[in-house]
């Protein structure tokens, strides 16, 4: 029988947040050539219905920049944006990157100390191989974990008095 205390799940969350990226399910990113406008930019993000970020790719598929939402919308709050302009005047021009090689450790640290949702993985080339987001992490953990998360009471307060069932 499988130990179903928050002990023994807290023991085996180390060793899983030592895997390597390669081992998450990854969504693939938003793209969009350089030259492309905001308002094509946002059209891409509404288009994947997954997503909050446009990646900017050079043709030979690099990773040249990242825009937000969160750049774009804070840009239109205050009234300075103009959704003709090019990617490029808002966009992220060294954004931070991991390799598959990388543990979901540091794409956690990364995601918590940058505030960042989604972070792209690069290979050693520089080209763009994925998007780790948060919900990605919470999958595995989860899936990791599915006679715990599914005997788990309807309100996490509560506590069966015995067991159900014949």
């Amino acid at each position: 029988m499988t130990d179903l205390t928050e002990r023994a799940v807290a023991r085996r969350v180390p060793s899983l947040t030592d895997e390597r990226l390669r081992v998450l399910s990854r969504r693939q990113p938003v793209t969009v050539p350089p030259g492309t406008t905001l308002a094509d930019c946002v059209r891409a993000i509404q288009r994947s219905g997954t997503g909050d970020s446009v990646f900017v790719c050079d043709p030979a598929g690099r990773l040249v920049g990242v825009l937000t939402e969160r750049d774009i919308f804070g840009r239109i709050v205050g009234g300075t944006v103009d959704l003709t302009q090019p990617v490029e005047t808002l966009m992220t021009t060294q954004p931070r990157t991991l390799d598959l090689d990388q543990t979901i450790r540091a794409a956690i640290e990364l995601m918590q100390t940058g505030r960042y949702r989604n972070v792209p993985v690069v290979d050693d080339r520089g080209h763009l191989a994925g998007v780790v987001r948060q919900s990605d992490i919470i999958k595995y953990l989860a899936e990791s974990f599915p006679e715990e998360l599914l005997n788990l009471p309807p309100r996490p307060h509560q506590r069966m008095k015995e067991p159900e069932g014949a």
